[in-house]
């Protein structure tokens, strides 16, 4: 009779380590899916959400235009302080978001050279390319960058990161600017 009581709390306290563990494991998820989930979230979102590039070039607002592609580990680690930079212009800069896996961008993936992504590209409100950035950028100078585009003061400034998905640079390579390197 001893032996069978000792079976069922071996039973009992395995049951409870596995629902505690299960619990826990849960818990993590749910506590960091912002972590994890978001970013794809975001991309996502910009590229369903944004306004065709035409129409922002000719309403006469500054706007903010950044190719990206949803697989881009940059591009999802800048998402949400693209959102937040997003979010606080809004009213007053066009927000267009180019995904260069979609060939219905072809024509802006080649006008702007992009070869390396995030690439956000600057334009006044008559549509003047004033400031490049390319890879990983902070918020802070993205947003000086866009208080100046009202003074006009930048006039074509590229600032590269290093922290960017490149093209590969070899001849057995087929090059594109949807290529991750």
């Amino acid at each position: 009779m001893q032996s069978g009581n000792k079976e069922s709390f071996l039973n009992l306290s395995q049951k409870s380590i596995l629902i505690l563990s299960f619990t826990l494991i849960i818990g993590s998820l749910l506590l960091f899916k912002n972590l994890v989930f978001q970013p794809n979230f975001l991309l996502k979102k910009f590229g369903e959400l944004t306004i065709d590039p035409e129409i922002a070039f000719t309403n006469k607002k500054p706007t903010f235009l950044e190719f990206y592609a949803e697989w881009c580990e940059v591009c999802k680690e800048m998402a949400p302080s693209v959102a937040d930079i997003k979010e606080e212009y809004e009213k007053d800069i066009n927000f267009v978001f180019l995904n260069v896996d979609n060939p219905k961008w072809e024509k802006y993936i080649r006008n702007f050279n992009v070869n390396g992504i995030p690439q956000v590209n600057l334009f006044d409100e008559d549509a003047n390319l004033e400031v490049t950035f390319i890879g990983k950028q902070q918020e802070k100078t993205i947003k000086e960058s866009l208080d100046n585009l009202y003074e006009h003061s930048q006039s074509n400034l590229q600032i590269l990161n290093t922290e960017f998905s490149k093209i590969r640079d070899n001849k057995n390579y087929q090059t594109s600017p949807r290529s991750h390197g």
